[in-house]
């Protein structure tokens, strides 16, 4: 196997995890908060967070490298508006992704609060929304990221 078979191999893989374990934290964290039973959003969160470093953190940064290895063997421009699309939308992606992490500790956190002492939801219900705002463009932004690898609608070069 050539060195261009297994980057786009790995590359390929690693955005199937991205795709999956983000599709997979989104619905579990929203099923559990969606509950209301904050035992179960506290675990769940903490799996989540734990996914996030497990899969989610690898994969970005193994998309990073095969696809500038990848560029690089293929002969792509990074002056190309293919290039400018998907830099642009990949870090769109982390620009969401990274407050996310932040926030998923904090669901937790609050989560936690409310079993200890009763506490308000407020705070778990706002981290929530904004979990959400954050997450429903970044997961269809990955979508966009898709099509622009598979169809490569602008010029490369």
């Amino acid at each position: 196997m050539d060195n261009y078979l297994l980057l786009k191999l790995l590359h390929v893989l690693s955005a199937t995890v991205l795709m999956g374990t983000g599709a997979g934290i989104a619905f579990f964290m929203l099923m559990a908060s969606r509950s209301e039973n904050f035992a179960a959003i506290s675990l769940t969160a903490k799996h989540v967070i734990l996914a996030d470093w497990i899969f989610t953190t690898p994969a970005v940064l193994v998309q990073c490298i095969t696809g500038v290895m990848l560029m690089q063997v293929l002969g792509y421009s990074y002056g190309s508006i293919w290039f400018f699309w998907v830099a642009s939308i990949f870090t769109l992606i982390g620009l969401c992704w990274l407050p996310v992490i932040y926030i998923q500790y904090r669901l937790k956190q609050c989560a936690e609060t409310v079993l200890e002492d009763g506490s308000s939801l407020t705070d778990f219900r706002r981290w929530m929304g904004l979990w959400m705002m954050l997450g429903v463009p970044a997961f269809l932004a990955m979508l966009v990221v898709f099509w622009l690898m598979i169809f490569k609608p602008f010029p490369v070069q």
